[in-house]
């Protein structure tokens, strides 16, 4: 029978120098186990998320009262969001809003603004400053928010990547003229996804090529919806200054967690799909009868709305599904 020895003593080792500078590392003594181990199960909460994910496109629509916040904090918020999506792996395409800054700038040029069921009147004079509103200020100023979070977002006038025709009808099929405002009818998708290749977060601004050549001011809404099922977009993700679609409109905790589009006529008879979220909504049922899987309605304005409702499994806001 073969003995059995003692392993010698390895000889012990001398220990590591420290670079130059650094300090000890030393436990807190009054380190909060639970609260530690809390943020752990959070993370553990998202890994399965994040690894699902991964390679899919996301289209974010970006807008909200959180754009004019004079907090820089609050401004940049959803643009870390972003930049956490682009870090773990997820195609990233952004489309802003701007409503506040055009009628400011309209206000500056002595353009009065004109609505028909949550579209703006556009004419000629008020085209020529939306488009230079969005794209050379919003755009720019989103650019910038995701840039402080260390992304790499690429600013993509509207009327490079989008064609439209112009609008005739409202969301209910009846005649409208409102000028100078388009309907997409095509996204050019190679260009979007080469600046996805390249390693960009595609910022696109609302604003569209007529068959004219002119340029169209289109419901930033309707643009992601088209922008999310021309790349075939997992997920598309509206965020506003609501937690999402209420039951109640008066009572903010009467959320609708999980709505199916056969329910959406329903509530649009009760009053509670209504005004500015028509175009959402209508532009969010298109989307999934074209491919997108899902689509998230959010609150810009709560911290990390858009991790939460990606990342945990309650979700924070309401999702529509086929």
């Amino acid at each position: 029978m073969r003995s059995v020895t003692s392993r010698p003593t390895e000889r012990a080792l001398p220990p590591t120098p420290l670079p130059r500078g650094a300090l000890p590392r030393v436990l807190n003594p009054r380190m909060n186990v639970a609260e530690v181990t809390a943020k752990a199960k959070v993370l553990l909460e998202a890994l399965p998320y994040i690894q699902d994910f991964r390679g899919s496109t996301f289209v974010v629509k970006y807008g909200g009262s959180f754009m004019d916040d004079p907090d820089p904090v609050t401004r940049t918020r959803v643009a870390y969001d972003i930049a956490f999506l682009a870090a773990v792996g997820i195609n990233v395409v952004v489309v802003h809003g701007g409503g506040k800054a055009i009628t400011r700038a309209m206000e500056a040029s002595g353009l009065k603004a004109n609505w028909v069921n949550g579209l703006r009147v556009t004419d000629e004079a008020t085209v020529n400053v939306v488009k230079k509103t969005l794209d050379e200020i919003v755009n720019k100023d989103v650019c910038e928010a995701i840039v402080t979070a260390k992304g790499k977002p690429k600013g993509l006038p509207g009327d490079t990547v989008l064609v439209c025709q112009k609008l005739t009808t409202d969301d209910d099929g009846n005649p409208v003229d409102l000028g100078y405002v388009g309907d997409v009818t095509e996204v050019k998708v190679k260009l979007i996804k080469k600046e996805i290749a390249e390693g960009f977060v595609p910022v696109i601004s609302p604003v569209a090529e007529g068959y004219d050549g002119k340029p169209y001011n289109v419901n930033a809404d309707l643009v992601a919806g088209r922008v999310a099922s021309a790349l075939r977009a997992r997920r598309l993700v509206y965020m506003s200054d609501v937690p999402g679609l209420l039951s109640n409109p008066a009572d903010p905790e009467s959320l609708i967690s999980t709505l199916k589009i056969n329910q959406v006529d329903e509530l649009k008879k009760k009053g509670v799909i209504d005004k500015g979220m028509r175009p959402k909504v209508q532009s969010a049922i298109r989307a999934l009868q074209e491919g997108v899987q899902r689509v998230h309605f959010i609150d810009g304005r709560l911290p990390h709305s858009l991790l939460l409702e990606i990342f945990t499994d309650k979700g924070i806001g309401t999702e529509i599904v086929q």
